[in-house]
């Protein structure tokens, strides 16, 4: 192995246009390359973990450590091992990202499968799925993960941790914060303790201070989903949540508060959305009024919430509630010559519909009545936390907004079931969110429908109604 210091290797222009990308790292970016090269070239086996704001550059730090540390191998031979919650796409775009790397220096690596070469040194991408098989790999050059957050903290100890054992190989964690106990979160608090010098952060800030067209589309995201919002505490601010707690904090609530009153009939030459949720009906004898007592706050109703469209200075869309509507134990053949009256009147450009289940039927009928202005909604799990991170961005950015309070029932049960909503944020790389009114006397049926004026924003009155698609990930 050559005798080159890690700040020679990345400061030498000779150097640099041989091993490395042709264009030197940022400033925050430069100081995790030495760290690592340093430990890795000095064999000093230590344990670094990186939080970068999303899309700020850390899967480029990567590929340049990669690079470097393969070319000085290429003679001597060895593994890098790096892994990703899921093989494709995640730990197959970064090692084609290392063939890019490599070959804009001017080398002539190769790839097969899972393994990218160069000459005797070689880079093995493995999945870290809990269902991948990758016992017998060895990491004598460096070992990495990739999107450490999402990575199970036992499946790493046990099958991945070991690879480094035999040559003490230097260890890089990347990532951004999640929730506190991921495996990203506990090395960091570990080594904060231990080797507080191994930690790099580069927020959304640290980032704009050398990228400002970042800074604009940061702040640009902000505006779209919020300043507490969860995804930007975590992907932007670097700050990490509560893996369980309330959906709607006290001052989320407050942004969803308006200042335009309530209205009992629409007004001409304004747009009109309806959000329907779809309960059970019931075979008793429906109750003759829709208003919620004590009684029937324990039951399931199916609640339609009436929105105006309107937009922000900045053109976004901006939902204000109008009125609700709460039918209590009738049955849908009773509901649906009142919901096409409703659409009558106010003549809604969309009908978002829960088509979930016994929605089905109620849907179908829609449907045929209405045309394309309906659109289904089935829930899965996957929808379900689509939706609810896209209502949490229209809440905290202001463009979900209720009339003012007037007391009446159905918007008083609306704001009972924001108040008791609670989330968790399940494992994985999926980041799905599973949020519900856990107290089974209060529902959330109200909430639900007014949630699902988030399935406008997948493709705003567009011909075609929102798609989910679920995509499984693949694994080596």
């Amino acid at each position: 192995m050559p005798h080159i210091t890690a700040r020679e290797l990345l400061t030498s222009p000779r150097l640099f246009s041989r091993y490395a990308l042709r264009r030197p790292l940022r400033r925050y970016q430069l100081p995790i390359a030495e760290a690592v090269l340093a430990s890795a070239l000095g064999g000093l086996g230590r344990t670094f973990a990186v939080m970068m704001s999303r899309q700020a550059g850390k899967n480029e730090v990567s590929a340049h450590i990669e690079a470097q540390l393969m070319t000085i191998f290429q003679r001597q031979g060895g593994f890098i091992v790096k892994a990703a919650p899921t093989y494709r796409p995640q730990a197959q775009n970064s090692s084609l990202r290392l063939l890019s790397t490599l070959r804009r220096s001017g080398a002539s690596p190769t790839r097969e499968g899972h393994i990218v070469r160069l000459g005797n040194a070689r880079a093995v991408f493995l999945s870290a799925a809990l269902a991948s098989n990758v016992v017998g790999a060895t990491a004598n050059i460096l070992l990495e993960c990739d999107e450490a957050q999402d990575v199970d903290p036992q499946k790493w100890a046990k099958e991945f941790r070991p690879m480094a054992a035999s040559a003490n190989t230097t260890t890089v964690l990347y990532g951004t914060p999640w929730t506190s106990d991921t495996l990203l979160a506990r090395t960091i608090a570990s080594l904060q303790l231990t080797d507080p010098s191994a930690v790099f952060l580069a927020d959304w800030e640290t980032v704009s201070a050398e990228v400002p067209a970042y800074q604009r589309y940061v702040l640009a995201e902000i505006a779209r989903q919020g300043y507490d919002h969860p995804l930007t505490l975590t992907q932007y601010r670097l700050q990490t949540i509560d893996a369980e707690a309330g959906m709607f904090t006290s001052a989320v609530q407050s942004m969803m508060r308006g200042d335009h009153p309530r209205q009992l009939t629409p007004e001409q030459g304004h747009a009109y959305v309806f959000l329907l949720d779809v309960a059970g009906a019931s075979e008793s004898d429906a109750d003759p009024t829709h208003l919620l007592g004590a009684q029937e706050a324990r039951r399931d109703a199916t609640a339609l919430t009436i929105v105006e469209l309107t937009h922000n200075a900045a053109g976004q869309a901006v939902y204000r509630v109008i009125n609700r509507q709460l039918w209590i134990g009738y049955r849908h053949t009773e509901i649906y010559p009142a919901i096409l009256k409703l659409a009558h009147d106010w003549g809604p450009a969309r009908l978002v519909v829960d088509a979930t289940g016994i929605g089905t039927g109620l849907t179908s009928f829609l449907t045929q009545a209405l045309g394309e202005r309906v659109w289904p909604f089935v829930f899965t799990s996957k929808s379900k936390s689509d939706l609810g991170w896209t209502f949490l961005s229209l809440c905290h950015s202001g463009r979900f907004l209720d009339h003012i309070r007037d007391g009446s029932p159905e918007q008083e049960q609306f704001w009972r079931e924001v108040a008791a909503c609670r989330y968790e944020v399940l494992p994985g790389p999926g980041h799905l969110l599973r949020w519900n009114v856990p107290d089974p006397t209060i529902h959330d049926d109200a909430l639900i429908s007014a949630a699902l004026v988030a399935a406008l924003e997948a493709e705003p009155f567009g011909i075609a109604g929102p798609s989910w698609i679920v995509e499984a990930d693949d694994t080596v």
